[in-house]
């Protein structure tokens, strides 16, 4: 059964989730307050319209709401070559230190797997920013380039990217990162530097919403997931099966283990990034239950093929177990998990997420979760007048079981 279900997964056609997004939908700038985007609920009652500032409105007494606390660093840095050349150099994921907090931490050299923009361009001789912070080309992965920086000043790495770097913005944009962007493509609850792209969907949620969802009984919970530039990766493939996701690495705190084993109401993830972390967890409990040494990596179909008998307290009990027996507060791990048409959820029963792009691994998260009702919704809000993408409105979805 679950060669067939895997079967069926890898052969979906890209093209199936395509459809017609106008220039002018893109949001390419944010609302002056962020509780005021617009926001589309599909649940079981159809389709229904309301803002972001009544959110609490959906949530119950007990619920857990979760949301993904990394923090975008200002990971694009702008070199020129000897020839004068403008070379970009855009910081993807550390290779050395490769802990994220050590590496941003580093006091003088450190490496990382990079994107270049213009690399032709760049000889091989030692990049320089006014003498400030240099990057040397040391090798390639992939298709990344690894770079070494280094400086001089009595600075970490993350203040020198804090100084020297601009915003990462996405692409589909259009323009340059301005001064505002330095706040509004941050969550207000960012705590943990390393993301490359914003967990979009929280970026809908001011202080005061969150304290309001307090007020409904929400509880209220962070796990990390630092995004990759994975996030931008356009799925070039005419089925899923042939698209590579990059690997991500995922904390999940022992608290927020607990509190989803012992929670009384729903999970409810802000957001795609939170929904595969939540997702992953369950899995990586299987593969715990099931013996796998290397359970804190999950391959992207992995959780395709993996038996489903075990229920999520039973998962999560044994992660649980793990923390308590390694002296650990949190989970530390990587997951490459794909969740497309097919995919059996097990923690996640509903979602905050942003309008994505045609024919992306987000949009097949989407579909995963309600099913061709997905098609619908989107054309509601095209006819609708809503915004789309990073800093667009969103969705509130209930995901079908």
């Amino acid at each position: 059964m679950n060669d067939a279900i895997l079967h069926r997964a890898l052969s979906i056609k890209i093209e199936d989730y395509a459809y017609e997004l106008p220039a002018e939908r893109v949001a390419r700038f944010p609302l002056e307050r962020r509780e005021d985007s617009r926001l589309l609920i599909l649940d079981e009652e159809g389709i229904r319209e309301s803002y972001f500032r009544d959110a609490p409105a959906l949530l119950r007494e007990g619920d857990a709401l979760v949301f993904n606390n990394t923090r975008v660093i200002r990971a694009r840095l702008l070199f020129r070559g000897k020839s004068g050349a403008r070379v970009e150099i855009f910081c993807l994921e550390p290779a050395s230190p490769e802990d994220y907090a050590l590496n941003l931490s580093s006091g003088s050299g450190c490496e990382w797997h990079c994107m270049v923009g213009n690399a032709r361009r760049w000889k091989g001789e030692t990049l320089a920013r006014e003498g400030a912070l240099r990057a040397t080309r040391v090798g390639e992965s992939g298709d990344s380039v690894r770079v070494r920086f280094e400086w001089d000043a009595p600075l970490s790495f993350g203040e020198m990217l804090e100084i020297n770097g601009q915003v990462p913005l996405p692409p589909y944009l259009g323009r340059e990162a301005a001064e505002e962007d330095r706040e509004r493509y941050q969550t207000v609850y960012s705590s943990r530097d390393g993301s490359v792209a914003a967990p979009t969907a929280g970026l809908h949620f001011s202080r005061e919403l969150m304290e309001r969802a307090r007020e409904a009984g929400a509880r209220l919970h962070e796990l990390t997931l630092h995004v990759g530039a994975g996030t931008f990766k356009p799925v070039k493939a005419g089925r899923i099966g042939d698209h590579e996701m990059h690997a991500e690495r995922v904390s999940i705190p022992r608290a927020l283990v607990d509190a989803l084993i012992n929670g009384p109401g729903r999970a409810i993830a802000v957001g795609t990034t939170t929904t595969r972390s939540l997702e992953s967890l369950y899995w990586m409990g299987v593969k715990r239950l099931l013996g796998h040494a290397g359970f804190r990596e999950l391959g992207q179909w992995e959780a395709y093929a993996l038996p489903r008998r075990h229920a999520p307290r039973e998962a999560l009990e044994a992660i649980a177990r793990y923390l308590d027996d390694a002296g650990e507060a949190s989970l530390e791990a990587r997951s490459r998990l794909a969740i497309v048409p097919g995919y059996d959820f097990r923690v996640v029963s509903d979602l905050f997420t942003n309008f994505h792009q045609p024919r992306s691994t987000l949009l097949l998260l989407v579909a995963a979760a309600v099913g061709p009702r997905w098609r619908a919704a989107y054309d509601h809000a095209l006819a609708g007048g809503f915004r789309f993408l990073s800093y667009g409105d969103g969705c509130f979805l209930h995901v079908k079981k």
